[in-house]
């Protein structure tokens, strides 16, 4: 197996176009995004859109545990806390905002098959994607309430195109969705089982494009093999529990609609462990939850990316993500020091310099 992080392929189709294959190639990392990763997709991606024998964009990764869970953090926490570390992490979000903008706005069909683990900075790469694919073994979620950040790569601007309030829960909670969640909610397009990846690569690759909507072709070939794996999708939490979850998410203020999702969390139900982890949430990350995603409901993609350039920014310096960081992977105590221990006892003032 090759030791580049990302392995480039082309594959011809039937009439000698080709279907460009980008695959994350970090395994043992679940294929989490790193800086270096970044600066190989983006020019490529941009190739690939000019060069006119590529119909289309097929986004995979190594190994079926996950198609990428996240940006390096860890990689990140070296930048917070060693001297002149910080331009690494602006570097990382400028050109990780980049990359996702360039992914949502890319003019050829884009094909993510997001099966495993997708979170974090993978869900910021799916999320763009023009079709995006889950399986049976798909995890999705935006834990990062429990790192001292907040759900960025362009979350703001996806998580409120979610139905009813399921954006606002699933920000607040971290909650993981499976494949048929990812549906519901519109954060996928198709549920297609993972056995059957062969056999969708094989018909994209038998296919005639040269002449044909590219957009069309990919839709009837995914459409197809969706068909054949309607037995396999499971059932959605969130869709059994939408009315619930739109109930405690109804509140006027954070603190009101914590305490009533906390109120949940008792028991053994998918509501129940969904909700669990607000117990050592921090309070900050709820707080920049709660005001993100309000802020930019009707603002435009690249809007909400500006923002969130903006706000990661100021995470990397105000030590709240340098704590997560440090509890969850680096002394692996998973006992955070966070700078305010309730929501109650927070200064509004150091919620508003997040965003200044």
């Amino acid at each position: 197996m090759s030791d580049q992080p990302i392995i480039f392929e082309e594959w011809k189709t039937g009439d000698g176009a080709l279907i460009a294959v980008a695959r994350l190639n970090t395994p043992k990392a679940l294929n989490s995004l790193s800086l270096e990763m970044i600066r190989l997709l983006t020019p490529q991606l941009k190739r690939w859109a000019e060069d006119p024998v590529i119909q289309a964009v097929w986004l995979e990764s190594e190994g079926d545990k996950a198609f990428c869970a996240g940006g390096d953090i860890v990689a990140l926490y070296r930048s917070m806390t060693e001297p002149q570390g910080a331009s690494e992490g602006e570097a990382f979000f400028t050109e990780e905002y980049e990359l996702d903008y360039l992914i949502h706005t890319f003019p050829k069909p884009l094909v993510c098959w997001g099966h495993g683990i997708v979170m974090g900075g993978g869900m910021g790469i799916m999320e763009g994607a023009s079709h995006r694919v889950v399986t049976e073994g798909s995890k999705l979620a935006m834990p990062e309430i429990t790192i001292g950040l907040y759900p960025d790569v362009a979350a703001g601007w996806f998580l409120n195109r979610t139905p009813g309030r399921t954006g606002l829960f699933l920000g607040l909670t971290g909650a993981r969705l499976n494949g048929a969640d990812a549906i519901f909610t519109g954060l996928a397009d198709r549920f297609i089982r993972h056995d059957l990846k062969a056999d969708v690569i094989a018909e994209l690759c038998k296919r005639n494009w040269q002449g044909e909507d590219p957009h069309a072709v990919v839709g009837s070939v995914l459409r197809r093999y969706e068909r054949e794996s309607a037995d396999a999708m499971p059932e959605s939490p969130v869709r059994t529990h939408f009315d619930e979850i739109n109930r405690v998410t109804d509140a006027d203020s954070l603190e009101a609609t914590v305490n009533q999702l906390k109120e949940l969390s008792g028991g053994d139900g998918w509501v129940a462990k969904a909700t669990r982890s607000l117990a050592g949430a921090s309070p900050t990350s709820l707080a920049l939850v709660w005001r993100h995603l309000h802020g930019c409901k009707h603002d435009s993609l690249k809007e909400v990316l500006d923002k969130e350039l903006v706000l990661s920014t100021k995470c990397l310096t105000k030590g709240e993500f340098a704590e997560g960081i440090r509890a969850l992977l680096i002394d692996k105590d998973q006992q955070p020091r966070w700078r305010y221990a309730s929501l109650a006892e927070m200064d509004s003032a150091w919620i508003d310099d997040f965003f200044s």
